[in-house]
C-alpha cells in the first residue's frame, strides 16, 4: 500500500481500462446499503457493494436461531423515528410490525420502567403520588450544579444523588470504563423524567419492527440487476482490482486513512447468545442491570420484538469492553479535537465520500443514518442534474445532530449499530 501525502486519497482503484463500477461502496449497513440502492434504483449507477463481514446489514443483521426465534446478532435493534420521508422510504422493502418499545431495570431487587416515571418512583419507595406529587418529588432530590461540565454534573443536577447511584453510574462505568465524573456532559445531556405512567421508551411518531426482519429488509432492498455484492471481502483487497469512479466509504474514516494520527477510541460490545427452555424469560425485550455487581448491562429477549410464538425463549446478554468492533465514540474532548484531523482530510479527499456512523465518529439512530444516506444522494443526483426521487422532504434530516451518545449507554437508548 502506498504512501501518500497531504489530503491525498490512501486508496486508489484501477485506473486502466474503462470503469466497471460508477461507484464502490464499502459497507453493506444502512449508509451503503440506502446508498447503493438509491444510486443503482435512482441514477441507473453500477455498484459494487462489499463488506468484511459474511452478510449484509451491518449491526442491524437478524437471522432465525436454532430455536427458530429471529434474534439480532449484534444487539436490540429497535427503529424508531419522527422522519416520514424516511419511514415511506423504508416502507419500500418491508412491511411493518407495530411496537413500542419498553425498558425496566433491575434496581433494588425489583424491575421498574426507565426512564423514571411516576411508576418507577411510587414502586421504589413505596409511595402513591400523583403526577404533581412526583414532580415535587424529583424537584426535591435534585442538587443542581452551578457549573455544569460532566455526566455526572448533568444526572444529578436533575434527580439528585440517590437515583443517579441507582441508576446511573454503575451502567455509564460498564459502558464506558469511565466513571461519569470523566466523561462529557454531553453524554447525558438529557436525563428524561416523566411524571405521568407512560413508560414508553421512545416517543416518536413511527414505531414499528420490520415484519420479517432487517436482513429481508435488506435483501429486498439491494434486489438490483445494477448491484454487485461481496461479502466477506476486505476494502484493502478489493481497490488493488476493483475499477470504479466514485467511492463511498462507511468504515472507520481513521482506518481508511491508515491511523495517520493514531485510532480514535471507540467503545466495544460482546454478546451471549442462549436459548432457555420455558415460554418466556422476562416481562419486556430488555431489562438494563445497572448495578456493577453484574458484568453485563442488559439482556434482551427477541420474542418481544418480533411476537413470534415459540415454546423456548432466546436472550441475549451485552458486556461492554474496550477491545473489539467499533460501536461508540467515546465522547471525551481530546477525540473529538482528534476526529477532526481526520475531518479535514476526508473533506479534502477528491471522489470519495465519507458517510455513516464509523465514517463521521457520531453517533446516530438507524433513522438519521438513512436520512444522511438520502441526503447525500440528493446531492449526487443534484450534481449530475437528476430529480433526487425518493429522497423528497430529506433535506436537512442528514445533516441533523446525532443522537445523544447518553441515549445509548445511560438509558439503553441505543440500536447498537
Amino acid at each position: 500500500m502506498r504512501d501518500f501525502d497531504g489530503a491525498a486519497p490512501a486508496y486508489v482503484g484501477r485506473t486502466d481500462g474503462p470503469a466497471v463500477f460508477d461507484y464502490l461502496i464499502v459497507g453493506a449497513g444502512f449508509a451503503g446499503s440506502v446508498l447503493a440502492e438509491r444510486l443503482a434504483a435512482g441514477l441507473g449507477k453500477r455498484v459494487l457493494l462489499i463488506d468484511r463481514r459474511p452478510h449484509i446489514g451491518g449491526n442491524a443483521y437478524d437471522h432465525h436461531d436454532d430455536a427458530g426465534v429471529l434474534i439480532h446478532r449484534y444487539g436490540p435493534h429497535i427503529f424508531h423515528t419522527n422522519s416520514q420521508p424516511v419511514a415511506d422510504y423504508l416502507s419500500r422493502f418491508t412491511q411493518w410490525r407495530p411496537y413500542e418499545h419498553r425498558v425496566l431495570a433491575h434496581v433494588d431487587r425489583q424491575l421498574v420502567p426507565i426512564p423514571i416515571n411516576r411508576t418507577t418512583v411510587n414502586k421504589l419507595y413505596g409511595l402513591d403520588l400523583d403526577e404533581a406529587g412526583v414532580a415535587a418529588f424529583l424537584k426535591s432530590r435534585a442538587e443542581p450544579v452551578a457549573d455544569v461540565r460532566t455526566s455526572e454534573d448533568v444526572v444529578v443536577g436533575a434527580v439528585g444523588r440517590e437515583l443517579y447511584e441507582k441508576f446511573f453510574r454503575g451502567y455509564t462505568r460498564k459502558q464506558w470504563g469511565l466513571d461519569p465524573s470523566q466523561l462529557d456532559k454531553a453524554v447525558t445531556a438529557r436525563v428524561p423524567t416523566r411524571t405521568n405512567d407512560d413508560d414508553r421508551y421512545f416517543g416518536d411518531s413511527f414505531q414499528n419492527m420490520p415484519l420479517h426482519g432487517y436482513t429481508r429488509m435488506f435483501e429486498t432492498m439491494l434486489d438490483h440487476p445494477n448491484i454487485t455484492i461481496r461479502l466477506g471481502a476486505d476494502f484493502r483487497d478489493v481497490v488493488r482490482d476493483a475499477r470504479y469512479r466514485n467511492l463511498i466509504f462507511t468504515g472507520p474514516v481513521d482506518e481508511y486513512f491508515e491511523y495517520r494520527f493514531g485510532k480514535l477510541p471507540y467503545r466495544s460490545l460482546t454478546f451471549r447468545h442462549e436459548t432457555v427452555d420455558q415460554e418466556w424469560f422476562q416481562p419486556v425485550a430488555v431489562v438494563n442491570y445497572p448495578g456493577e455487581e453484574v458484568p453485563h448491562t442488559r439482556i434482551t429477549e427477541y420474542k418481544h420484538l418480533t411476537g413470534q410464538t415459540n415454546p423456548r425463549t432466546s436472550l441475549t446478554y451485552e458486556y461492554p469492553s474496550a477491545e473489539g468492533d467499533p460501536y461508540y465514540p467515546i465522547p471525551r474532548a481530546e477525540n473529538a479535537a482528534l476526529y477532526r484531523k481526520y475531518q479535514e482530510l476526508a473533506d479534502a479527499t477528491p471522489n470519495v465520500h465519507f458517510v455513516g456512523r464509523l465514517a463521521t465518529y457520531r453517533y446516530y439512530n438507524m433513522d438519521q443514518v438513512v436520512a444522511q444516506a438520502l441526503a447525500l444522494y440528493t446531492r449526487i443526483a443534484k450534481a449530475e442534474g437528476a430529480v433526487a426521487e425518493g429522497a423528497r422532504g430529506i433535506s436537512g434530516i442528514g445533516t441533523a445532530q446525532p443522537a445523544s451518545p447518553s441515549s445509548a449507554p445511560v438509558h439503553s437508548r441505543r440500536e447498537a449499530s
